[in-house]
């Protein structure tokens, strides 16, 4: 009798596994990284969970030709998160419940989610709430191994930030910034002509006074080449402004626009975007060890993942 049942058992088992085995060949295995597998399915959560909001709003058809031509991105972000999640598990890190459901409360907290809309949220992105706990315990984790394999270990010293504020001292100059917009109408061939293009101005002013959009006004009557970019001049020292831009920004603040001023190559209409105060000895040195410090870590975190790449088995199958 106990024969009988121990062969029943074992049946049993080995349907299980023959079960199980045929559930992952099923899903199809895209990888292998050391003993643990990567399926496809697991890699197009991950692609549906790191969409963007433009992404996620397209119709199936267009959104999976999107995830098939990133597959291959995406695969290589997956190995690196499961080799690091290794690392942690042989260095015995691990998140505990407690961190994992205090990253839970700040997430909700920051952004003003109560339980019901959270698990709204989860349900939308496709997860389980223990998928997501899950996931978040493994962010968890491989934040303790950065830290305390590379950014715990990097030192920026003052001769670095000495040497970095001097060989940028453009960047950390003391000149107020702006980031600005711009239409632009070239001067004519001579004064008549004037007329004209003042006129074509107050209507632009007109149109935006009445709600248009100035980018798109921009890329609709701008007479540069970056019109097609609406105008966008990027962000732009008082320093590098000609004089007839400084008295126009004199008064405006972020999100006005300018009356149309000449200046020797034609007539502008400019849009605040942001206005940056210049920046103190205390904040440039803060600004460039921030830099310092990323520009190590980068460095030092490809060559540490290259490093657990070089020790382990992987085999791509996509």
């Amino acid at each position: 009798m106990i024969r009988f049942k121990l062969t029943v058992l074992i049946s049993f088992i080995l349907i299980l596994e023959a079960t199980l085995n045929a559930a992952v060949l099923l899903d199809r295995v895209v990888a292998v990284v050391n003993k643990e597998v990567i399926t496809w399915s697991e890699l197009y959560k991950m692609m549906e969970y790191d969409a963007t909001d433009q992404v996620k709003s397209l119709n199936e058809k267009e959104r999976m030709k999107i995830f098939k031509d990133s597959e291959g991105d995406f695969l290589e972000k997956l190995v690196d998160i499961r080799l690091q999640t290794q690392e942690a598990a042989r260095l015995g890190l691990e998140a505990t419940p407690e961190e994992v459901k205090e990253t839970i409360e700040n997430i909700k907290k920051k952004y003003s989610l109560t339980d019901d809309a959270f698990a709204e949220s989860l349900k939308k992105e496709g997860f389980t709430f223990d998928e997501y706990k899950r996931r978040l315990a493994e962010q968890i984790v491989i934040s303790k191994l950065v830290a305390q394999e590379i950014r715990n270990k990097i030192v920026v010293s003052e001769e670095e930030v000495k040497k970095y504020l001097e060989k940028n001292r453009e960047s950390f100059s003391d000149s107020e910034t702006f980031k600005l917009r711009q239409i632009f109408f070239r001067r004519p061939g001579n004064d008549t002509d004037k007329k004209s293009v003042e006129d074509r101005a107050s209507l632009i002013i007109q149109k935006v006074k009445a709600g248009e959009d100035f980018s798109a006004l921009a890329k609709e009557y701008s007479e540069e080449p970056q019109s097609k970019l609406g105008g966008d001049l990027g962000y732009i020292r008082k320093s590098q402004l000609a004089k007839e831009f400084i008295d126009a920004l004199q008064t405006l603040k972020s999100g006005d626009i300018s009356a149309p001023f000449w200046t020797e190559k034609g007539l502008h209409i400019v849009k605040l975007e942001e206005r940056i105060a210049p920046q103190n000895i205390s904040e440039a040195r803060e600004s460039a060890l921030k830099q310092l410090n990323e520009s190590k870590f980068s460095e030092r975190y490809k060559s540490w993942i290259k490093g657990l790449r070089e020790k382990a088995y992987i085999m791509i199958s996509l």
